[in-house]
């Protein structure tokens, strides 16, 4: 039987406090995700994960990719992409859900997104996947959710977007790369577009993808390697310094993968401010104060030590379940996150769940 403690956080250097009391989740969302998982604590091994889909689906994964049938097109095409992205299913995605006991996926178009487009054409194939993401999420009602699409470095196409998708779409949020060819989410040409984020209060979940700077950067290491979590951290910190955190605080970021690397890098993000005159002034109430109102998912993080690292800095309340359907499963992450011993009952209820009907409150009907 796996031991599920609390984890040690005091004596942290950024931390000189006992970790905050979390933000509680409604007392039905709690309640559902912490008889299930407990039902799931209660046994060990390939036992657990059958009790796990025994019970009934209360887990939120934010991090779940779709393959709109243009946009497999697309990527033929213009000949980028992976089997596993352009092999996708629905059916695909609900089987691996069940396993898991997921109650509902936020479905997002993976990296490159459409990057490798023109205008015109990236235009017309955010409409065509928004469209159909929201389709499904018609059609299976309480399974799915939307993280729309953009055409980001087109500010004009990228505003008609916002307005359509969140207006009559009724998507749950917007889905952004961590990069745009050589700019990442802090650069002045994106400014109009965060600022009509922020004036709707979005939910924005980013996903990361090789800069231009990087593709290909060593022959024996495919991006997704380093580069993806690395530029994750690139992105975190162009909107912290950039003054962009504390300009637009009503946008609400989801950051995958745990961070990427910035838990590990965090003495230097601390410090940054101190360092460079150009930092200065960006993080008035600290640079931590900032990375605390972020949240990051678990996605291809559900170890140990990635979560002891994360945990260290980020409280409980800022970390939100995620898989990365298709390229990891719902039970490898439901498995790895139970495992690590990081996290009270408590806290694993809340990150399965709680967290997310905090962002996203139409889920708990």
């Amino acid at each position: 039987m796996t031991e599920v403690r609390a984890p040690a956080l005091r004596g942290c250097f950024c931390c000189d406090q006992t970790r905050p009391s979390l933000s509680a989740p409604s007392r039905r969302g709690f309640m559902l995700g912490a008889g299930a998982l407990a039902l799931a604590m209660a046994v060990g091994g390939d036992h657990a994960r059958a009790q796990t889909a025994d019970a009934k689906p209360f887990r939120i994964d934010v991090h779940h990719h779709l393959s709109p049938p243009t946009y497999v097109t697309a990527s033929n095409d213009l000949q980028f992409g992976d089997p596993l992205m352009k092999n996708w299913t629905i059916e695909k995605s609900l089987a691996d859900m069940d396993k898991a006991g997921i109650a509902t996926a936020m479905l997002s178009v993976t990296t490159p997104g459409i990057q490798p487009m023109k205008p015109d054409v990236a235009r017309r194939l955010c409409r065509e996947s928004n469209e159909y993401a929201a389709k499904l999420v018609a059609n299976h009602p309480g399974r799915f959710g939307n993280f729309a699409m953009l055409p980001l470095r087109d500010t004009e196409g990228s505003l008609r977007e916002i307005e359509y998708a969140l207006d009559t779409l009724k998507a749950d949020g917007i889905a952004l790369m961590t990069s745009y060819g050589d700019k990442w989410l802090g650069d002045p040409l994106f400014l109009p577009v965060m600022e009509e984020l922020n004036r709707r209060k979005a939910l924005v979940y980013t996903h990361p993808t090789a800069a231009n700077c990087c593709v290909n950067l060593v022959p024996t290491q495919q991006p997704v390697m380093i580069e993806f979590g690395t530029d994750t951290t690139r992105t975190i910190a162009d909107i912290v310094f950039s003054g962009n955190a504390q300009k637009f605080r009503d946008i609400r970021w989801i950051f995958s993968h745990a961070g990427g690397t910035m838990p590990f890098l965090i003495e230097r993000f601390v410090r940054n401010p101190l360092l460079d005159p150009k930092a200065k002034g960006t993080t008035p109430d600290g640079t931590l104060t900032e990375l605390k109102r972020f949240y990051y998912d678990t996605a291809q993080t559900s170890n140990k030590s990635a979560m002891s690292a994360l945990a260290a800095i980020i409280p409980p309340s800022q970390i939100l379940f995620g898989t990365d359907f298709p390229y990891r499963t719902g039970i490898d992450h439901v498995k790895g996150l139970r495992e690590t011993g990081v996290f009270t009952d408590e806290q694993m209820a809340s990150i399965e769940r709680g967290n997310a009907l905090k962002l996203l409150p139409r889920l708990a009907s």
